[in-house]
């Protein structure tokens, strides 16, 4: 006989109190740490518990009795279902102020290390543009979009189950409709909207993620400071006729789009680094532009997506690396050679490493657009390229520049770093805890000089951290 599970309790009038990881916020009931979404500090709720652990617990907020004084009118319509911007409701000095006060809890709490002098911990920098800031979004197309508690509870029979939007978050199967996004500026919503449009009224289906059925499965739309503009329209299955004529709607529509793509991937993921693109009308690429070099963006390229605050984030770099102009420099998990480049007229020679062997040759054509000749580029996993003989081979770098995904770096990569022992480290983290884990590893021949925190990602927890290592 099947077990009923055991209905977890409301807790009333609770008190938020902090803001924490994962974009949710912090309260406090007797010695439980509650943690919940899309509240702020100050407010009053009830609480709908949905998971309970010895010590802590998570929930959803049932009804707010007091609301913050610090609390703000989100922009989005979205704001609460869509996962992508979970501190709108937060004033952007707060945002800014708790993303700083997590980056160095991390780096003392966690890392267990020692910050330098009050002046070389910098105030994080914020970002000029908080709306509109973003340069690449993918959208999920999906048979089943998710229904708001009003129409489920309305009785009325539902006639538009079709979306083009966002994941719900945790719900792989589940896909909000955006009607609105603020995140990237025109045309991006004009293009989202004309797509799904012309999918509907002209009869085309949409993907079932779970069953793996329908012809329309992704929309990414990407675009630069230049004003180029990408569409890359993903089919699941082939159908010439249905895709010719979409491909050519948008076209006729968008004319003046640089580049208009499309990829057929039948695979159980969205992923499309080993799929086949194929042009319908302009280039394969974009132009991107950061200070005095421009860079090839494909459908596969990786590229930071803030360009703003990239520029921002990369002088920071250049400037925690006081290059010298005999110097050799590392650029560990390079990607497509931004930084490599944008450091390369400051230093003899830049050796770039990363995993991804399309990045390398993204790389390798944006040195040779913009005249870069110092630069060398090579592909293989971080851990098994980066040796001592690599080192022996290609000479011992003086200053490293680390960046790596969000996951940091492994052991192995921190024994050779040590091992090559470089006088300076500059780390590049989008993850503060990992990157404090790193540096109590590096602790022991480095210490920390410098810390900026800089912020890409405005409305949302994520946050970006710089930091200047000098060997003992």
């Amino acid at each position: 006989m099947a077990r009923t599970r055991k209905q977890l309790p409301i807790l009333e009038s609770v008190t938020v109190t902090d803001v924490a990881a994962e974009g949710k916020a912090i309260a406090r009931v007797n010695d439980m740490v509650v943690f919940i979404p899309f509240v702020a500090p100050g407010d009053v709720v009830d609480v709908q518990l949905h998971r309970k652990k010895k010590n802590f617990a998570e929930g959803r907020v049932l009804h707010i009795h007091h609301y913050s004084e610090i609390r703000t009118e989100p922009i989005c319509a979205h704001f609460g279902l869509c996962g992508g911007c979970k501190w709108q409701h937060l004033p952007y000095e707060a945002q800014l102020s708790h993303k700083e006060k997590q980056v160095y809890d991390n780096l003392v709490r966690l890392g267990k290390i020692e910050l330098p002098e009050a002046e070389q911990c910098k105030p994080i920098l914020g970002s000029v543009a908080t709306q509109f800031y973003r340069n690449k979004l993918e959208y999920t197309f999906s048979n089943k979009r998710w229904m708001h508690a009003e129409e489920m509870q309305s009785g009325l029979p539902i006639t538009d189950s079709d979306a083009l939007g966002f994941h719900i978050p945790g719900m792989f199967d589940k896909v909000l409709d955006i009607k609105q996004c603020w995140l990237q500026a025109e045309p991006s919503n004009r293009i989202r909207l004309a797509v799904k449009a012309y999918c509907i009224n002209h009869g085309y289906t949409f993907f079932d993620l779970r069953a793996q059925t329908g012809l329309m499965r992704n929309l990414i739309i990407r675009t630069s400071s230049t004003g180029e503009v990408m569409v890359i329209v993903v089919f699941f299955e082939e159908d010439e006729a249905k895709r010719t004529a979409l491909m050519e709607h948008i076209h006729q529509e968008f004319p003046d789009l640089t580049a208009l793509l499309y990829i057929i991937n039948q695979k159980a993921n969205d992923t499309i680094g080993d799929q086949q693109v194929h042009v319908y009308k302009g280039r394969d690429y974009i132009l991107e532009q950061m200070g005095s070099l421009k860079f090839k963006i494909g459908p596969k390229s990786f590229y930071q997506t803030n360009s703003e605050q990239a520029h921002a984030l990369y002088k920071v770099v250049r400037d925690f690396a006081q290059l010298k102009t005999h110097e050799r420099v590392y650029d560990l998990y390079t990607g497509t050679g931004t930084i490599a480049q944008f450091v390369a007229d400051q230093c003899d020679q830049v050796i770039g490493i990363e995993y991804v062997p399309e990045a390398i040759e993204d790389a390798k054509v944006n040195a040779q657009l913009n005249g870069i000749n110092n630069t060398r580029f090579f592909a293989g996993d971080m851990k098994d390229l980066l040796t001592k003989s690599f080192i022996e081979e290609h000479g011992h770098p003086d200053v490293i520049i680390t960046d790596p995904p969000r996951a940091g770096m492994h052991e192995d990569v921190v024994k050779t770093i040590l091992s090559a022992a470089p006088d300076r480290i500059v780390y590049v983290s989008c993850n503060p805890a990992t990157q404090a884990r790193d540096l109590a590893l590096l602790d022991c021949d480095y210490k920390l000089a410098k810390v900026q925190p800089v912020d890409l990602f405005p409305h949302t927890q994520h946050v970006e951290n710089v930091v200047l290592l000098l060997r003992r």
